[in-house]
């Protein structure tokens, strides 16, 4: 069964690095029968420029048809000054909003190769592996009203509304207590119930969610600051990571810096499964569109890469394709190569074309 891949590069060095993902889509479909089939379609300022829009009908259509998007990256100073529905962002939250993705899974995973380009010391970050699951669809980020309102007299008042429900809070909750039950089974549910009354409903909900269905996986709680805090001071406490919106947005690029690079991770944005067992499933780097470096061939395509690996995982269950896959990541960094955002002394530096190639050749080797 031949499969459908969507690929919105996106601005800056979007195009590049996915240009390295779709080599490795190609590999996947000559040695070990993938099958996919590509298309391709522009998303964020690219699409502004030629559209008018972030994102067109049509190309959210076609990835509500796909059985994965691959994004590259969005935005850029270019964009700046247009109007605020148009921006490149706005294209990436309707994708989520429409394709309804209400689960973002982020691992923060450090290469043993990495650790010492982490900012911390390698003791506190070796063999780190954490995933946080980030409710996607709900929250402040969607809440209404969300408005800036003239007061008079020079004063305005601007106004976002955090909102959740008991069933987003749940089948995020659900999400991170299955995927928790395949790792470490530990859970750690993350929210501000001191100061916020959507903290408080988030809490009890996910106790009640526990007692009924999980009460074999470890729950705990912990306020999202004090979370921020442990994620420098000791993040291999924790296991699964699961908390709302805005907290996941800040959270998930706290324990990326702990690995050593944004350009290294990977992230998964998942939707429900429907009638027929399909569900809409968008992967894209944690890293953004880096316009200084966009066009020098210097970008970083492993968290790209990954990003494909996890769709391997989720989407096509190929769990073996995926290890594959990683496994040839791991053997790149532990030959020395990096690219300059991971570089360190003693290593040899390459470009993205050249990392690319290094990662098709591992898979080669190792695919015997």
């Amino acid at each position: 069964m031949t499969r459908n891949i969507l690929i919105v590069a996106g601005d800056g060095i979007g195009p590049e690095v996915m240009g390295e993902v779709e080599r490795v889509i190609g590999w996947y479909n000559d040695n070990r029968g993938f099958d996919a089939k590509i298309e391709n379609e522009l998303v964020g300022g690219c699409c502004y420029d030629a559209h008018g829009v972030a994102v067109t009908d049509a190309t959210v259509e076609k990835a509500r048809r796909a059985d994965a998007v691959m994004l590259g990256a969005v935005g850029g100073p270019k964009w700046d000054n247009v109007p605020y529905e148009g921006r490149p962002e706005a294209g990436l939250l309707r994708l989520r909003k429409d394709l309804e993705l209400f689960a973002n899974l982020r691992p923060a995973l450090c290469f043993a190769a990495l650790a010492d380009a982490s900012s911390l010391k390698r003791e506190i970050v070796e063999g780190l592996d954490i995933m946080i699951v980030r409710e996607l669809t709900g929250g402040v980020y969607f809440g209404e009203p969300k408005e800036i309102t003239d007061l008079g007299n020079g004063e305005r008042r601007g106004v976002d509304t955090q909102v959740y429900t008991t069933s987003e809070i749940r089948r995020i909750a659900e999400v991170a207590f299955d995927l928790a039950k395949k790792r470490g089974n530990r859970v750690m549910s993350v929210e501000k119930r001191n100061v916020m009354k959507s903290g408080v409903l988030w809490y009890e909900e996910v106790i009640k969610l526990h007692k009924e269905k999980f009460s074999d996986v470890k729950l705990e709680h912990m306020l999202a600051d004090n979370c921020a805090m442990q994620l420098v001071r000791n993040p291999k406490q924790f296991d699964v990571i699961v908390t709302d919106n805005l907290f996941g947005d800040v959270l998930s690029d706290i324990a990326s810096m702990l690995t050593g690079s944004l350009g290294m991770l990977p992230s998964a944005s998942l939707g429900a499964r429907d009638a027929n067992g399909k569900a809409c499933a968008m992967y894209e780097p944690v890293h953004g569109s880096a316009p200084d470096i966009a066009g020098t061939g210097a970008a970083n395509p492993i968290a790209s890469i990954l990003s494909f690996a996890m769709a391997l995982r989720y989407t096509f269950e190929l769990g073996a394709d995926a290890d594959l896959l990683e496994k040839a990541v791991d053997t790149v960094l532990a030959n020395g190569l990096r690219t300059g955002d991971i570089m360190q002394p003693g290593m040899k530096k390459v470009g993205t074309k050249e990392m690319g190639d290094a990662i098709l050749a591992a898979l080669a080797k190792l695919n015997g």
